[in-house]
C-alpha cells in the first residue's frame, strides 16, 4: 500500500500543488489512509502557488494553502510512490537520485488504466530501472540494450501533463481537469489495493 504519495513538477507552483491538493481532497472523500506532498525539480522552499492554481484548489473544495517546495533526498526518501507531471521531470529524479528507480512514474503512466498500456509500462520500467542500476553502477549499457530501451517507448501513449504556467484561468482549467481525471484514477487504483 502506498501511504506517502510525492508528486512532483518543475517549479510546484502550477501542476504538483493542483494534484497534492485534488488528491487529498478525494482521496480523504474516498477514506484512504495516505499523505501527500508536493515538490519541483527547479522549485525554491516557500514561494506561493499560482494565482490560478490557488483559485482552483478552491473552486474544486480543498480547504487547505499550500507553497512551494524543492524536491530533496529527504523528500524522495519519505515518498513510497513519487508521480510526475512529465518524462522530464521523471528523467531527472531517475538522475539525481537512481535508488529511487522503483517508485517513481509519471501520474499519468501509474493511473493509467488500459490493461496493455499498464502491461507496456510494467515492463518499460522494469527494463529501466536495470539500465539505471546497471549506469549507477559504472557498467555499460550496450546497443541492444539501447534499441530494447526504444523498443519499450515506442506506441506508448503521452504520458506528459503540459505547464499552464504562463496561461489564462482557462488553460490552468484545463490542466486541472486533466490531473483530476487521472486522480480519480489513481485513487481507484488505490482503493483496489
Amino acid at each position: 500500500m502506498y501511504e506517502r504519495i510525492l508528486f512532483v513538477c518543475t517549479g510546484n507552483t502550477c501542476r504538483s500543488p493542483m494534484a497534492e491538493g485534488l488528491f487529498r481532497k478525494l482521496a480523504a472523500e474516498a477514506g484512504l489512509n495516505t499523505d501527500a506532498r508536493s515538490a519541483g525539480v527547479s522549485a525554491w522552499d516557500g514561494s506561493p502557488i499560482s494565482k490560478h492554481s490557488a483559485n482552483i484548489l478552491r473552486s474544486r473544495g480543498f480547504a487547505g494553502s499550500l507553497t512551494s517546495s524543492a524536491l530533496t533526498g529527504e523528500t524522495i526518501a519519505w515518498a513510497d510512490l513519487i508521480l510526475t507531471m512529465t518524462t522530464g521531470h521523471k528523467q531527472t529524479i531517475l538522475r539525481r537520485y537512481p535508488e529511487s528507480a522503483d517508485k517513481v512514474y509519471t501520474l499519468k503512466e501509474f493511473a493509467e488504466d488500459d490493461p496493455s498500456v499498464t502491461e507496456t509500462v510494467a515492463e518499460q520500467q522494469r527494463f529501466h530501472s536495470e539500465l539505471q542500476i546497471k549506469q549507477a553502477l559504472g557498467q555499460t549499457i550496450t546497443e541492444d540494450e539501447l534499441r530494447r530501451a526504444k523498443q519499450l517507448g515506442l506506441g506508448m501513449p503521452d504520458f506528459d501533463i503540459a505547464d499552464p504556467f504562463g496561461g489564462d484561468q482557462e488553460i490552468y482549467e484545463q490542466c486541472a481537469d486533466e490531473i483530476e481525471s487521472y486522480v480519480v484514477r489513481l485513487i481507484r487504483k488505490l482503493a483496489q489495493g
